[in-house]
């Protein structure tokens, strides 16, 4: 059974930065690590992803803002959230999918942006 547990959102301020982890267990062979996020009204939406290789992608909003970056020995991933703006406000999720195409979700956690 895989579990993911998701820590480091919150409320900050805009311009402020926040650090999201994502804890991987079980049995399973990861391939791609990801942080998805889904504001109120809106779809789930791909943030950042990272391979087994070290190749990152983007999504254009939070290019040049946010790192995607992953312990392989912890099977842990994190997402580093500079100059953090209130279009950034959703609930954060991490998402790995397994060389056997498998996929889990964490349970989500919350950011919001505001002053």
């Amino acid at each position: 059974q895989v579990q993911l547990v998701e820590s480091g959102g919150g409320l900050v301020q805009p311009g402020g930065s926040l650090r999201l982890s994502c804890a991987a267990s079980g049995s399973f062979s990861i391939n791609v690590m990801g942080w998805y996020r889904q504001a109120p009204g809106k779809e789930r939406e791909l943030v950042a992803e990272i391979t087994t290789t070290g190749a990152t992608n983007y999504v254009d909003p939070v290019k040049g803002r946010f790192t995607i970056s992953r312990d392989f020995a912890k099977n842990t991933v994190y997402l580093q959230m500079n100059s953090l703006k209130p279009e950034d406000t959703a609930v954060y999720y991490c998402k790995i999918s397994t060389w056997s195409r498998n996929n889990y979700w964490g349970q989500g956690t919350q950011v919001t942006v505001s002053s």
